[in-house]
């Protein structure tokens, strides 16, 4: 009798966990706002169910804005932790739209795999709805672990969209963190196989300009999976290396990225 009840706890306990699908162990959200360096920010506050995602508008100081992005960041802190990918676009002519999804900075609520995907789609709808937004080419870009988000919606909305830009991203949710836990891969595989991956989402995006942005000297994500993500690809497509350390190519060597991101 006891055996079968460990057993069925353990079972239960699984099913708990393939459920919530290791959401925790991905999103690490902060609620503190360094103060921002834009001289121009509009703030956005759009409603989802009972919460609230916010994002910010940031135009360069020319009236000849080359580009609009959508900016998805990485796993920890919030817009204003990835300022220095981002204020080195606004100097360079682009206006950026920065997003936190829910619990990041001034966003309300607990992000998941299910409502960062459906959030997504539900700002990016928004943003395309307005005239400063719509009546410029718009790309987007995803950093780190927001290179999922950012396939995602590149390949839902790729005709919409002018191109897709990869910072240091992996190529799936699993991927990373079997490479954290290797002797769990397979039960991490079972627990996020209906999860989004950007590796997949990536093959669909047939026709759309992508960039993706590498470096060797990345110990936060294998440089072999940037080689995945982006043989995965189809074209128009442009491997970019550099020598920095994670997600900081912007800030150590922006000449080159920038060029390469005028030219997408």
């Amino acid at each position: 009798m006891k055996t079968k009840l460990l057993f069925t706890v353990l079972f239960l306990l699984t099913i708990c966990l393939s459920k919530a699908q290791m959401d925790d162990k991905f999103y690490q959200p902060s609620k503190e706002m360094k103060p921002l360096e834009f001289s121009n920010p509009t703030f956005i506050a759009f409603p989802v169910d009972n919460d609230t995602i916010t994002a910010v508008v940031v135009k360069p100081q020319t009236n000849n804005i080359k580009k609009t992005i959508l900016f998805f960041h990485g796993a920890n802190g919030n817009i204003s932790t990835y300022q220095y990918i981002t204020k080195p676009l606004v100097d360079n002519g682009f206006q950026v739209v920065m997003i936190d999804f829910r619990g990041y900075g001034k966003s309300t609520g607990k992000p998941t795999h299910v409502n960062v995907a459906a959030d997504g789609q539900k700002i990016f709808d928004f943003l395309l709805s307005k005239p400063e937004i719509k009546n410029t080419k718009v790309y987007i870009y995803g950093a780190s672990l927001g290179s999922q988000i950012a396939t995602h919606l590149a390949r839902e909305n790729k005709d919409k969209i002018s191109g897709l830009i990869i910072d240091g991203g992996m190529s799936s949710f699993a991927d990373i963190a079997a490479v954290h836990a290797p002797q769990y891969k397979d039960f991490i595989n079972q627990m996020l196989q209906n999860v989004y991956a950007a590796k997949e989402d990536v093959k669909f995006t047939q026709g759309l300009p992508k960039l993706f942005i590498y470096s060797k000297n990345d110990t936060t994500i294998p440089f072999s999976q940037g080689q995945e993500f982006f043989e995965n690809a189809s074209e128009p497509k442009l491997f970019l290396e550099n020598k920095a350390e994670h997600i900081q190519g912007l800030k150590d060597e922006p000449k080159e990225i920038l060029k390469a991101i005028d030219n997408l």
